[in-house]
């Protein structure tokens, strides 16, 4: 999925639902994201989805 289609499907999506991921069997929120640019030749940047350490 590239962050295109990510913005377009949470854009149908109610604007004050959370956002969870998957996380050792169970959900956690997530709290933030990290961008990792283009590393070499054809490779895509990356944007990788942090869960919260608090919960």
């Amino acid at each position: 999925m590239t962050v295109a289609q990510l913005i377009e499907a949470l854009g149908k999506l109610p604007p004050d639902a959370v956002v969870l991921m998957e996380s050792g069997g169970g959900l956690s929120l997530v709290s933030a994201f990290d961008f990792v640019e283009a590393q070499g030749a054809g490779a895509p940047a990356e944007v990788i989805l942090l869960p919260n350490m608090d919960e």
